[in-house]
């Protein structure tokens, strides 16, 4: 069998657990962002305009709308016979040997068989919950370039943030010399994307070295700790590009407001390097008669009589007459009834929001029990849920399922609490 120059394997197992009721059904990289696309959406786009042709997508916490969503990859251009996108979730082995993927490197080791079955010399590995863009041929080129084990991807972030993240040290040449995760007094600012490069027969080893000590064995605590330790060659790749990780409510809100500003920092319109999806031939959008749009981005299908602030709209979303929306994420299929009132705000998909309902209003109080997710004054409602007409409902709180008057005292729900049905 011919060595194919790299094969990408697609990390997109994890709940994202950060992201509240977002993930409660769906897994993190299914999550739609900037209207009609999903998260995954971009590493894959990325592959293919990379010049990637094969890529293992690992699933695990909810994947049915994930799968569903890739299919065969045909948005991507990844519907091969040879190559293409292969779905790798968790399998027994024989024996009933095998589990749960239990940390990143330990996803690639269940996953050795498939990977020398495609008999790669370098193996790139992505997370699929970040949103950029990105050409991963350059970063093999440095890779070779330095004669690399292997080669992290970094970014530089603010030093007073730095101990958010993984911290890759460099000499001069820019060999990594220590990995520190989230360290306390950070040495410098050069932040681990998540995004790696190595040569497979390297990798291949370490893994199988790791996993005798490491049931849970991690690239980020293990593999390049280890590496690094061990003196093989592991240097760092700098972008400087657009990447955001969405993993918090918060994080999540920001990047998609980014996305309605006159000049985004984000461009979803780049046709060298365009962000492909799987999403079927959709109708025009409408307008009415008393719509009011400003700074929105709407998608495909949407009907709008209310009125748009700097919000983002997925496919087939409806904002009827006397309807309001102000920095507000709302998902596909979503109707937002007559004369409701949104104020900063992330609806999932299929839900529906009453008559004269009012949600994120009154005081910006955190969460009572879920501070570490619901902090930042944004109300997240979960996909498929209905809201009673005439309800009123504060700021940091979460709503899921098919919720009815009795279920709110006095017509309200106050800040900071939780409704799931």
């Amino acid at each position: 069998m011919n060595k194919e120059e790299m094969l990408a394997m697609l990390l997109a197992g994890g709940q994202g657990s950060r992201l509240g009721i977002l993930t409660k059904q769906i897994a993190k990289p299914a999550v739609m962002f900037g209207g009609k696309y999903r998260i995954i959406d971009f590493p894959l786009s990325n592959c293919i305009n990379s010049g990637i042709d094969t890529v293992g997508v690992l699933t695990q916490y909810e994947p049915l709308l994930l799968t569903k969503h890739i299919g065969i990859g045909i948005p991507w251009d990844l519907d091969r016979k040879t190559g293409g996108v292969t779905i790798l979730p968790p399998f027994l082995k024989k024996g009933n040997e095998g589990s749960w993927y239990s940390g990143t490197a330990n996803a690639i080791y269940h996953n050795i068989r498939y990977i020398d079955e495609q008999n790669p010399e370098y193996i790139l590995i992505l997370s699929g919950d970040h949103v950029y863009k990105m050409d991963y041929s350059a970063m093999l080129e440095e890779h070779k370039k330095n004669q690399s084990d292997a080669t992290i991807a970094v970014i530089e972030v603010p030093l007073e943030m730095a101990n958010q993240f993984g911290i890759m040290n460099t000499n001069e040449a820019g060999r990594i010399i220590e990995f520190e995760e989230k360290p306390a007094s950070p040495k410098s600012n050069l932040a681990s994307m998540g995004i790696y490069i190595f040569t497979w027969e390297v990798l291949k080893e370490a893994l199988i070295k790791d996993n005798a000590i490491h049931s849970d064995s991690d690239f980020g605590k293990h593999i390049i700790p280890d590496m690094i330790n061990t003196g093989k060659d592991v240097y760092a790749y700098h972008f400087n590009d657009y990447w955001r990780d969405i993993g918090t409510i918060e994080a999540y809100w920001k990047a998609n407001m980014e996305l309605t500003d006159t000049v985004p920092i984000f461009n979803l319109y780049d046709e060298f390097s365009k962000i492909y999806t799987n999403i079927e031939h959709q109708l025009p959008q409408y307008m009415g008669k008393k719509a009011l749009l400003h700074q929105a981005l709407i998608s495909e299908g949407c009907e709008i009589y209310g009125q748009v602030y700097n919000s983002v709209l997925g496919p087939r979303v409806i904002i009827e007459e006397g309807a309001t929306v102000h920095h507000s994420i709302i998902m596909a299929d979503t109707v937002i009834k007559k004369n409701a009132h949104l104020e900063k705000c992330i609806i999932s998909e299929k839900s529906q929001i009453g008559e004269n309902t009012q949600i994120g209003v009154g005081e910006n109080i955190v969460h009572i029990t879920k501070p570490y997710i619901y902090s930042s004054g944004i109300t997240v409602i979960g996909d498929n849920t209905i809201i009673p007409d005439n309800i009123t409902i504060g700021k940091n709180c979460e709503i899921g399922g098919h919720t009815l008057p009795e279920h709110y005292p006095n017509g309200k729900l106050e800040s900071g609490h939780s409704l799931i049905i």
